[in-house]
């Protein structure tokens, strides 16, 4: 088979400020966690390229600020993105309320057919958990979206969420396949018992 390679693919990641969204990217891309990330201000850009079996996924990933007076540079950011992932921390209930806005906000204007993502951060702190996975996971069903909750600093699921966005996007090369939601919540619960209770 020929390799099939995706020439610059837009990622968005979106989410309230704290949600940890820059701490995902630096994981995925450079494999790093800072325990004290200073917020982003306007968007930060980062690129890391996957390979799966003999295909390519090249990401541009835009990582953008959570603060709500950079709300409005935000279309700039996700318009002609393929993938986006959304992100909330279980520890926060207002951040899942802020995640549902940002999906209905790319249902109303984001690209046609975008792969969305809905990353429930911070699974290392489960004592510390209000929103629950099953609620978190019936949204996404219900929103066409899928789910897993991931820790920056305990690398759980993060490298898993980009993976899963370049299997869709290069299965949406090819004939329709529904994969439905999922969920990947028992491997975050049993790793993060292993990790620090601290902050991610």
């Amino acid at each position: 088979m020929l390799n099939h390679k995706f020439d610059s693919v837009k990622q968005v990641l979106l989410g309230d400020v704290g949600t940890g969204k820059s701490s995902i990217v630096l994981r995925f891309v450079k494999g790093q966690f800072v325990e004290f990330q200073e917020s982003t201000i306007g968007a930060a850009f980062f690129t890391r390229t996957l390979s799966m079996n003999d295909q390519t996924v090249k990401f541009e990933i835009w990582d953008t600020a959570g603060q709500e007076r950079y709300h409005s540079l935000a279309p700039m950011y996700y318009r002609g993105a393929a993938a986006a992932i959304i992100a909330y921390d279980i520890t926060n209930p207002a951040t899942f309320t802020r995640a549902k806005k940002w999906v209905q906000e790319l249902q109303a204007q984001g690209t046609a057919g975008i792969v969305m993502a809905l990353a429930g951060n911070k699974a290392d702190l489960l004592e510390a958990r209000k929103v629950t996975a099953e609620e978190a996971l019936a949204y996404a069903q219900e929103n066409n979206l899928f789910f897993m909750e991931t820790s920056a600093k305990a690398a759980i699921n993060v490298n898993e969420i980009f993976h899963e966005i370049a299997k869709r996007l290069l299965q949406s090369q090819a004939p329709q396949q529904n994969t439905g939601g999922m969920i990947l919540v028992e491997k975050a619960e049993n790793q993060s018992k292993k990790a620090s209770s601290c902050c991610s």
